[in-house]
C-alpha cells in the first residue's frame, strides 16, 4: 500500500522556475529584504548552474509519514534551490537544496534521524521532479530542444549567453 486516506507516505510539493526562463534577478527598488535575498539565491545558481537544464524549486515542503495518523508521526522539511536535468530536459540528475526541518509531530525522533531524512529530501525531490517532467508535455521539450539546436546550427554553434 503506497498512499493512506490522507495523502502519500512522502509528500513533495514545490514552485519550479525555470532559470532561463528569467532575464533579470534585480529586485525592484519597494521588494521586502526576505524577496531581494531569495532573489539573489536565484542569480548565484544561474551564475553557478547556468541556465539550461536548471530549475529553480521554491515555496517547497516534503513531508514524511510515519504513521497513518496525520496528527502523529510526521516531519515537514522546507528546502530551496535548484534541480539540474540531463541535456535532454528530461530526467532530473542532481539537486543542490537548503533543507531545514519546519516541523514535526515525532516525540521519538533524534536529531541523527532528523539529519538522515534531510539528507532523504534531496532523493525524494529527484524523484518528485521526474514525476513533474513525466506529467509535463515531453513533446513541447523536445521541440524546444529541436528548435534551440537548430538555432545554435545555424548561428555557427553559439546562441547567446543564458538562452
Amino acid at each position: 500500500m503506497s498512499n493512506t486516506e490522507f495523502g502519500s507516505w512522502v509528500d513533495v510539493k514545490f514552485d519550479c522556475l525555470p532559470l532561463r526562463s528569467v532575464r533579470s534577478f534585480a529586485a525592484p527598488d519597494d521588494a521586502s529584504p526576505k524577496l531581494a535575498a531569495k532573489l539573489e539565491r536565484m542569480r548565484v545558481a544561474r551564475e553557478s548552474h547556468g541556465s539550461m537544464g536548471s530549475y529553480y524549486l521554491h515555496n517547497a515542503t516534503c513531508t514524511f509519514h510515519f504513521t497513518n495518523d496525520p496528527a502523529l508521526g510526521m516531519c515537514q522539511y522546507s528546502f530551496e534551490g535548484v534541480v539540474l536535468t540531463d541535456s535532454q530536459d528530461m530526467q532530473a540528475r542532481s539537486c543542490e537544496l537548503t533543507i531545514e526541518l519546519a516541523r514535526d509531530t515525532c516525540s521519538w525522533i533524534n536529531q541523527a534521524i532528523v539529519d538522515w531524512l534531510a539528507e532523504s529530501v534531496q532523493r525524494a525531490v529527484l524523484v518528485e521532479f521526474n514525476r513533474f517532467i513525466q506529467a509535463g508535455d515531453l513533446t513541447k521539450t523536445i521541440q524546444r530542444l529541436e528548435s534551440m539546436n537548430k538555432a545554435s546550427d545555424d548561428a555557427g554553434g553559439f546562441v547567446g549567453m543564458y538562452l
